[in-house]
């Protein structure tokens, strides 16, 4: 019993311990909420007052050879303790000059509007006054703190300096929107300048570091930062683009762009065996200037219909089921095929056609009714077949680039409410399907990389401190994309393009290429198609016996008088090309080829524009070149071993002599003298409708015949 009773007392003593801790918890809380809220209201105003987030050093993006690509350069905001023992002494006798001299220095409001600013905050003890409008560069920052009262320091003027990195490309606007850029505040505005775009955006998790933290605290009448937890810098993130070859893809692009008077355009270049990107140039007209405005290459506006370029996707296609050889005969007739109430013209059709051709002869002159008449007859019964076969080789899917914006690859499906009877003909030569410059250009890339596609690739590694932390290696999305067998038709195909078909003015003495032709009208949505309006391409890669690089040129809404894809696109594909070729020291690999001769063959070249021509002698290194001339148009002529240029002289209200120009040249020379231009036919100038040095007609329009 006497147990009993002892265990039921402990009892009693425990369930009586723990009511009394209960109520006094609830007494503390009361006192805490209610009590002493004001007491704790303050604390915690004070934290947020005077605790300061330290913002890390944002890591680098780099080209890969190091080169910073972006970085991110300290900014200053200036406050000035307007309650400080110092400022108070002298603030009488000197707040009219600070105001004179930040009315001055920011020109954002006169001197007794800054006067009156400040005497208010003086009034209000103040103890951190903003001073500076925007954020101030360091040789900024040393002006200012020559100011009235903020001459005297941190203590006896009361200075306090706010440091804000700010992100800044030292190599300008070159691959800028690649880079990407940054967007303060995206997520609400309380997490600073973070990525939004391109590179920034897609590595900002390695970028951005970490923040610190640091307590603002009054000592004795001054106040003192106390550092409590050191930031962590971000890392450095190393891509794969190439300084010297994007600043030769993105001038070439900018200087024909010009020239053609276009929308946009794109170039990439890309390293066959690992789908690294060595260069990737967007330029869109705005407000009259081409700039870095939107990534083309890869985003939704570069995504549209591909037009001829496909065509080598579709024949590969048909070879590959066994059902077509280049070899075989189709009949193009005139050009031009009713088929299922549309009709289909092929690009030269005015000039009565060409008749029956070969595949290999149809993809050459990139014939629209015989590629239709190919890939209808062999999948008329079962269009599934045909659109299965191109799904195979994966270019219905996003890449999943880095990136964030890829354009969605669109083709149609049988059966799918959008599929027609004429949509097999018509998606045969690249309509009805869209796909954006950097899909099709991997596609050419495995063909280039003996079936084999890649990943493309912009980033290479992460390193902290210079010391790896992320090694991105290249990514197989399919080991063998058709069989040798029509991989090496394909391969031939794309060369004999560029040897007597529609790429044949893309030729030179050096190295061959080996590439497509794309030219197709721009649907604008509501209205089917507009008039005039064309995308310009070229799709390949170089050299063709031994490819190290692809390479494809887009280019939207030309308006200098000519569309097609081998005289807009193509030229740009070509400068690039060679520009390339000298940049990379692949002569010498060629010169330790027994095939090759070892004496460089001078080129043959007749009239073009003197830029052109010595831009491209310095980039390939051809020494034996006289050049005492610097007009606009310069012809060409061999002297023993070198070349002379002498000027070519356009006299004012004659008819200049443009044959053997190549178009973009010949336009710019009609043009400067007053002539209308049309054109036919891709090459160079074979035929011109007006006789040179014959008087300019009112009103006078030419007509050029190239091939």
């Amino acid at each position: 019993m006497n147990i009993r009773n002892s265990i039921a007392s402990r009892i009693i003593f425990i369930y009586f311990m723990l009511l009394l801790f209960s109520l006094g918890a609830v007494v503390k809380m009361v006192s805490v909420q209610q009590i002493q809220n004001d007491r704790w209201v303050k604390i915690a105003k004070n934290l947020k007052e005077h605790t300061i987030s330290i913002s890390p050093n944002r890591g680098n993006i780099c080209a890969d050879d190091g080169s910073v690509l972006a970085t991110s350069v300290p900014g200053y905001y200036i406050r000035i303790d307007l309650a400080a023992e110092g400022v108070k002494r002298v603030y009488a006798d000197e707040s009219d000059s600070l105001a004179l001299y930040l009315a001055s220095f920011f020109k954002n409001g006169t001197k007794a509007s800054h006067k009156q600013k400040l005497d208010a905050a003086f009034k209000s003890g103040n103890r951190g006054y903003m001073l500076t409008p925007r954020k101030v560069d360091y040789q900024e920052l040393q002006q200012i703190k020559k100011f009235p009262i903020l001459r005297r320091g941190r203590f006896g003027g009361g200075v306090i300096v706010e440091q804000e990195n700010q992100r800044v490309t030292p190599l300008g606007s070159l691959a800028l929107r690649t880079i990407g850029d940054l967007n303060k505040g995206a997520y609400g505005g309380v997490h600073g300048n973070i990525g939004y775009t391109g590179l920034e955006g897609a590595y900002e998790q390695y970028l951005k570091g970490k923040e610190g933290v640091s307590y603002r605290e009054n000592l004795s009448g001054r106040w003192v930062l106390r550092t409590e937890i050191e930031p962590q810098d971000g890392m450095d993130v190393f891509t794969t683009i190439n300084v010297k070859l994007q600043d030769i893809t993105e001038s070439t692009l900018y200087r024909n762009l010009l020239k053609n008077n276009a929308d946009w355009g794109t170039a990439i270049l890309m390293e066959v065996e690992t789908g690294e990107i060595k260069a990737i140039a967007n330029l869109g007209l705005e407000n009259g200037v081409y700039t870095e405005n939107y990534n083309y290459a890869l985003g939704h506006a570069g995504c549209y219909e591909p037009g001829s370029t496909f065509k080598l996707i579709s024949l590969m296609a048909a070879m590959e089921d066994g059902l077509i050889d280049t070899s075989d005969v189709y009949d193009t007739g005139s050009g031009v095929w009713k088929y299922k109430g549309r009709t289909i013209y092929d690009s030269d059709y005015q000039y009565g056609g060409h008749g029956q051709m070969t595949v290999n002869q149809i993809f050459e002159k990139s014939s629209n009714v015989g590629v239709a008449k190919i890939i209808t007859a062999a999948y008329e019964n079962n269009p599934k077949a045909f659109v299965d076969r191109v799904y195979g080789f994966g270019v219905n899917k996003p890449l999943g680039i880095e990136v964030k914006g890829e354009g969605k690859p669109l083709f149609k499906y049988p059966g799918d409410s959008d599929w027609w009877g004429t949509t097999l003909a018509w998606m045969s030569y690249g309509y009805e399907s869209k796909m954006t410059p950097l899909q099709i250009l991997t596609f050419y890339n495995a063909v280039a990389n003996n079936g084999r596609m890649v990943k493309p690739q912009l980033v290479k590694e992460i390193r902290e401190n210079g010391v790896l932390v992320k090694q991105f290696k290249t990514e197989v999305l399919n080991p063998m994309i058709v069989r040798n067998e029509t991989l090496g038709k394909a391969q031939r195909m794309l060369e004999l393009v560029c040897e007597i078909g529609t790429g044949k003015s893309l030729q030179n003495p050096w190295f061959t290429i080996a590439g497509k032709t794309g030219t197709a009208q721009v649907a604008t949505g509501q209205d089917g198609y507009q008039k005039g309006m064309y995308l310009a391409s070229f799709a390949g890669y170089f050299p063709a016996d031994d490819p190290k690089y692809s390479l494809i040129v887009t280019i939207n809404n030309p308006r200098g008088g000519a569309y097609y894809g081998g005289s807009v696109a193509g030229p740009v594909f070509k400068e690039i090309a060679e520009r390339v070729f000298a940049a990379k020291n692949l002569f010498e690999e060629a010169i330790e080829d027994p095939k090759v001769p070892q004496k460089l063959v001078l080129p043959q070249i007749k009239k073009s524009s003197s830029e052109s021509i010595i831009q491209v002698a310095n980039d390939l290194n051809i020494l034996n070149l006289e050049c005492d001339v610097s007009p606009a148009v310069v012809s060409v002529k061999h002297d023993n071993d070198k070349l002379v240029v002498n000027e070519v002289k356009i006299h004012e209200g004659k008819v200049p002599d443009v044959l053997g120009m190549g178009a973009s040249d010949a336009i710019f020379t009609l043009e400067k003298a007053g002539l209308k231009v049309n054109i036919n036919g891709v090459g160079k100038v074979l035929e011109q409708s007006l006789k040179a040095n014959t008087t300019i007609p009112k009103g006078g329009v030419i007509y050029l015949t190239l091939g």
